[in-house]
């Protein structure tokens, strides 16, 4: 294992970047409609035992991605009928930390309308990390592999630790199971449970990450949701810090690096006053190192097209994506 880049942290524009291009595909409609228009672009190799991968949230948090809305998705779209929502217990104390515990907190959150696996909760297993810097395997929840397909499903957001959460934290953080991957990720041996951070933290998530996706192949899609992103992760639940940037939209992809790209990207493009928060977020956690090693790991590419859904399917840029988004208004959910 060699040491990790420490000049990884760096925004690269798009216009520098090199190599070829993925499919993006852009909805301003944040709501379940927009995630079934996203969702319906990129789900062509979603098939057999569906698992859908997203984040629970802590008891009441205000951020996550209403249940209401995946339970309306869920509904509606043929592939996804029988899915089952996974998650893996938590490294911190909180509501999910232990079984039980997370079991009580997905009923407060209202995740009762489909089965949910907590898929650590018998047991972990190794899947390997091909050609990683830190890892030769990840650990993860032992339930996992008992699935043919994964559908990301992401509360885009800033994190306190990684900088951002796209679908690269989704899955690196939330498959490793809870006492060994997520330690593996976190903590160096012989120190203290949160001594990894900066580059080598962005790292080992995606590395983690890798472990997974390759496990499934082309058989794993991703959507990320732009909406209340707080620079808080939702594993902070009710403490999580205000949301000030606006809501920009809902974001597929099959291609992971590139859907997360896009995202930040989006963010770069807001107003200076807009993105101030959640780009200073990014920044100091040295959260775009998530990227660069995303493609350096040949996860994805970092340039896109991005389609938009809302007008006939035209390709725009992150600029003609953000031009009308409003400012920060909270979207009540009855």
């Amino acid at each position: 294992m060699t040491n990790t880049v420490k000049d990884g942290n760096v925004y690269v524009p798009y216009e520098k970047r090199k190599g070829n291009e993925s499919i993006v595909y852009f909805t301003r409609d944040v709501s379940a409609a927009g995630i079934k228009k996203a969702y319906e672009k990129v789900c062509g190799n979603i098939v057999g035992k569906v698992a859908v991968k997203l984040h629970t949230g802590e008891k009441n948090g205000p951020n996550f991605t209403p249940a209401s809305w995946v339970k309306e998705v869920f509904e509606t779209c043929d592939s996804l009928k029988d899915a089952t929502i996974i998650e893996t217990n938590t490294y911190y104390e909180g509501d999910r930390d232990t079984t039980e515990k997370h079991l009580e907190t997905l009923k407060v959150n209202g995740w009762t309308f489909c089965p949910v696996d907590i898929i650590d909760a018998e047991g972990t297993l190794d899947l390997p990390v091909k050609n990683g810097n830190w890892f030769d395997h990840m650990t993860v929840g032992k339930n996992l592999v008992n699935y043919d397909s994964m559908f990301t499903l992401t509360h885009f957001k800033g994190h306190t630790m990684g900088g951002f959460g796209g679908s690269n934290k989704n899955i690196g953080i939330g498959c490793a199971d809870a006492h060994i991957g997520k330690k593996m990720i976190h903590s160096r041996e012989g120190e203290g449970q949160w001594s990894v951070d900066e580059e080598e933290l962005m790292e080992k998530i995606s590395e983690s990450t890798k472990a997974t996706i390759d496990y499934f192949g082309k058989n794993v899609t991703y959507v990320n949701v732009m909406r209340n992103m707080s620079v808080s992760c939702d594993c902070e639940g009710l403490a999580a810090e205000p949301v000030v940037t606006p809501n920009v939209g809902i974001l597929s992809s099959t291609d992971i690096c590139a859907l997360d790209t896009a995202c930040v990207d989006l963010i770069h493009a807001l107003t200076d006053n807009d993105k101030k928060a959640l780009w200073e977020r990014m920044q100091s956690r040295h959260g775009f190192r998530q990227l660069s090693y995303m493609k350096q790991l040949g996860m994805g590419n970092d340039k896109y097209i991005l389609i938009d859904l809302d007008n006939d399917e035209c390709i725009i840029t992150a600029k003609d994506a953000v031009k009308d988004v409003k400012p920060f208004k909270r979207i009540e959910i009855v």
